[in-house]
């Protein structure tokens, strides 16, 4: 009796000790402490009784778990009577983990990785339910820096302020002050492993510090001020324990509006030179904000509100830089807080030269495929620009931006991300990731999906974030490994078994492919003036040039392939087709939606857990099938059209009409399966949307908004074929088009003369400016002469009074030379449609004698005194017009003779 009582004694001690654990760390190291503390949750989650320790324990029967940085006197002091082989842990957050009897040693290069060792040491605990009895591994990053970015921004304009204009305020952002929030979402980033997080705002420092010499410069109250500064504080001290770097993005140039009106200046003008008020000031609110933030980097965006690029190489190296330097000076620190430059309009190589030998902690960002997600095969000029970059010696960030393609639906291809990840690396050389939100990012933390209680989209778009950074720690994971990985998530998340979870990859992987194929070869722009998912009209596929074309899009967002109008010019001609087919795609994006549809729905009867979400995911599936087979069915009804063009067989049309009837009954199918799932299409609600329809005044972000538009579309396309048909000779009657109706304006600068706009004027007095054909409408307009040499070095700046509302008449040369202006571009400049000037409301509506041809572009302004100053180039401006008259935008037709007429007028 007396053994058995000594030997239950003996087992019941040694369970005892096994569900004690002794975990030693150095507490003064924030990382270190995170890591340790996540581990003890997880431990006494698993029943074990968790001790902290500065230093080892002598002769402990307990287990131990030793936490430390590489080469640090704590680690030398707790690891000093083993012998422990370092030789694999060479690289920055790398880990190692090793066990030598009942101790397991949790090594980091730096704080970063003993961090990262705790977190996956917790997983294993997490997967196998214990801790394990022997483990030996170690890995480190691919990737310098993986982040994550927040827009501090909203989808429509505040009242009275410009684009990025949003300071600071519960008012306008009550998520900022919701510091569990903030917690969930920097807890989401360290479990994912990621490492930085941005902070977009158009010019956050008059939120956030104050100056001396500018103290009216503040936009916020006292008191908005004073929790700024708290949730500031909190939020840079709880991504440090995280091991996450805080960077704070800013535009340039924008001053704050207090300022502004304290000067009586507007707050952001492009065309705006260099002033030593406003750069006086932006050095000193950098340089407040450095001496107040220290461990928060910058990131720069020079581009969209600066003229040129000497602008840019001056305003960095004269005003940024310098504004740090002041900054560290203030605080007697040496060590450089990093400064990221967007290349993101603006020559980057050519400032980096410059800034480098004056600032040496540079980094360097550029767009991965725009401001969309088109290809994992990137090529074309934009690839020479990251290629550019990242030569350089420093850093290269590849930002994953806006996906304006893919909101509002979920979006998950792990097989997609991994590829465009490994693209970063091989073909671009980045070795960082910046990644976007992938819905909703003027409407964070929310997502357009319609519920109840509005979804975060850290939650609902988790696997995003997880397939992003899992890639950017590790690019070159075995692909069928891959598929196992991705299955038991999904078995995980939905309470599937295997088949269930293999399923569910299965949906997410084709519907992943249909928004990238589409939008890289029928689209106009991939940044945020299209919405791809709200559908393109038939004029934007068979003229895509009226919409202006975003130069270098479709040289560098996809493989090698032909445009729609190219595709239609080969057929014609019996030519050889080469690369990426319009015709092939519109097959695999609707056979994508096809297999996505059947996968998700051999997985729902196996689906456990989370319905809600579940169904929702199904939705998008049917979403993304429906949008695949309408944009399939105009894309063959333009096919058509386009060979009409060629043949002028009216048969060709009949043709098309089918397929635009069926596109609309695919279109009705989405409005049925959004309309009481989604808020919205895009989360930019505001006039900088213009394809497939403008978003004045948040109209037009949901498919029951679009769908009349669509409708009248084929309705115009009928009325318009049995008018050919009843027409002499094939051709119909062109609608009789009167003058535009001008308007009284008093110019007070330039103060020259005017000429006739009409046929046989010499618009910059030289025969090659004749003009030679006039579009109708312009005809009664009298035009403003120029010099063109002056516009050339010193723009165009215009001052005048109006009694009405009016709108100024601008041509814009069609050439991309730097002597002609460039038209305005919203992809480069968000304030471009400020005055209502984005869309060409005439196409090829002037011809001069040896000039290039000329759009028509309209400005908006009110009655009263006004300026407009334009940029460097030849423009021509060509008189004012009554604002409140009707104008219908068409394509003049006036071409060159090779040119193909356009055929777009069939659907007006």
């Amino acid at each position: 009796m007396k053994y058995l009582s000594l030997l239950f004694l003996c087992f019941y001690s040694t369970i005892s000790s096994a569900q004690n654990v002794t975990i030693v760390r150095d507490a003064n190291v924030p990382r270190i402490q995170f890591g340790a503390e996540k581990l003890s949750n997880t431990l006494t989650e698993k029943g074990y009784t968790v001790t902290f320790s500065d230093k080892i324990p002598r002769k402990s029967k307990t287990s131990v778990i030793v936490i430390g940085e590489k080469g640090s006197a704590h680690w030398k002091k707790n690891t000093v009577k083993i012998s422990l082989d370092e030789t694999k842990l060479t690289k920055k957050e790398g880990y190692q983990i090793s066990s030598q009897k009942n101790t397991i040693y949790v090594e980091g290069f730096d704080a970063s990785g003993a961090l990262y060792g705790a977190l996956e040491l917790e997983e294993q605990i997490k997967t196998k339910g214990k801790l394990p009895l022997a483990i030996n591994k170690n890995d480190s990053p691919e990737m310098v820096l993986r982040g994550t970015c927040i827009g501090v921004q909203k989808p429509v304009y505040l009242e009275g302020r410009g684009v990025y204009e949003y300071p600071y305020t519960p008012k306008s952002f009550p998520w900022f002050y919701d510091k569990k929030l903030w917690i969930e979402y920097l807890d989401m980033m360290v479990d994912n492993r990621m490492n930085s997080l941005y902070l977009w705002n158009g010019h956050p420092f008059a939120s956030l510090v104050k100056l001396k010499d500018y103290p009216f410069a503040v936009e916020v109250s006292d008191e908005d001020f004073k929790k700024n500064e708290e949730v500031f504080q909190f939020l840079t001290e709880e991504a440090n324990k995280r091991g996450i770097w805080v960077i704070q993005m800013f535009y340039n140039i924008i001053v704050s509006k207090p300022f502004a009106e304290h000067y009586n200046i507007k707050t952001q003008d492009r065309e705006r030179p260099i002033v030593p008020l406003i750069a006086d000031y932006t050095r000193k609110s950098i340089a407040a904000f450095i001496e107040k933030y220290p461990n928060v980097g910058l990131l720069v965006a020079l581009g969209e509100a600066m003229g040129s690029t000497e602008d840019d190489v001056e305003w960095f190296t004269k005003t940024i830089i310098p504004g740090v330097q002041d900054g560290l000076k203030a605080l007697k620190q040496t060590q450089e807080p990093p400064i990221i430059l967007r290349s993101h309009d603006t020559d980057a190589p050519v400032v980096m030269e410059k800034a480098l030998p004056m600032y040496k902690n540079l980094y360097t960002m550029s767009k991965y495929n725009g401001e969309s997600l088109t290809t994992y095969q990137p090529r074309g000029p934009w690839a020479e620009t990251h290629k550019q970059l990242s030569s350089l010696g420093s850093i290269h960030i590849s930002n994953v931006h806006i996906l304006a393609n893919l909101e509002p639906f979920r979006y998950g291809s792990p097989d997609f991300i991994q590829k465009s990840v490994q693209a970063m690396h091989n073909v671009h050389g980045a070795n960082a990731l910046h990644l976007y939100p992938q819905a909703s990012y003027w409407d964070w933390p929310y997502t357009a999906d319609k519920t109840d209680k509005r979804l975060l989209e850290m939650e609902r778009d988790w696997i995003w974030y997880k397939a992003w950074a899992r890639y950017a720690w590790d690019s070159k994971r075995d692909r069928s490994e891959e598929i196992d990985f991705w299955d038991a998530q999904f078995a995980k998340k939905f309470g599937t078994d295997s088949e269930g979870g293999k399923n569910i990859l299965k949906a997410y992987e084709e519907t992943g492919e249909i928004a990238p194929k589409t939008l890289r070869r029928f689209g106009i722009t991939e940044g945020n003036r299209q919405t791809l998912l709200l559908g393109m009209f038939e004029s934007q596929l068979v003229n895509p040039a009226k919409w202006r074309v975003y130069p270098g899009f479709h040289e560098s967002c996809g493989p090698v392939g032909e445009l729609l109008l190219e595709y239609a010019k080969k057929e014609w001609n019996k030519e050889i087709h080469v690369g990426e087919t319009p015709s092939q795609i519109i097959e695999e994006i609707v056979q994508h939606g096809k297999l996505a549809v059947e996968a998700i729905e051999k997985a729902t009867p196996r689906v456990t857990k989370d319905i809600a979400e579940f169904n929702r995911l199904k939705n998008d599936t049917y979403c993304y099938h429906a949008f695949a087979n309408f944009f399939a069915e105009k894309v063959k009804a333009a096919m058509l059209v386009l060979r009409y063009s060629y043949s002028n067989d009216i048969t060709d049309l009949d043709k098309a009409v089918p397929h635009l009837e069926k596109s609309l009954k695919y279109y009705q199918e989405l409005v049925n399966l959004t309309k009481g799932t989604y808020l919205y299409a895009n989360s930019m609600q505001t006039a900088q949307r213009r394809i497939p329809i403008g978003g004045d005044d948040g109209f037009h972000k949901t498919w029951a908004e679009l769908l009349p538009h669509y409708e009248r579309e084929l309705a115009n396309f009928n009325r318009n074929i049995t008018l050919l048909k009843e027409a002499k000779g094939g051709k119909v009657k062109a609608k009789e088009v009167t003058p535009w109706k001008t308007a009284k304006v008093t110019m007070v600068t330039p103060k020259g003369t005017t000429y006739e706009v009409k046929e046989g004027t010499k618009v910059y007095g030289t025969a090659i400016s004749e003009l030679v054909k006039v579009a109708p409408e312009l005809q009664n307009l009298n035009g403003i002469s120029l010099v063109e040499d002056e516009q050339n070095t010193e723009g165009t700046i215009l001052k005048f009074k109006s009694p009405t509302d009016v709108k100024l008449v601008v041509g814009y040369f069609n050439s991309d030379q730097k002597r002609f202006l460039l038209p305005p571009s919203l992809e480069t400049n968000a304030a471009g449609n400020e005055y209502g000037q984005a869309e060409v409301i005439l196409a090829n509506a002037m011809n001069l004698k040896e000039l290039p041809r000329v759009n028509i572009h309209t400005y908006t302004f009110k009655a009263g005194e006004n300026e407009l100053t334009l940029g460097k180039g030849r423009v021509l401006i060509l008189g004012f017009i009554d604002a409140n008259q009707k104008i219908i935008t068409r394509d003049v037709g006036f071409i060159g003779k090779d040119d193909k007429e356009a055929v777009d007028w069939l659907f007006y």
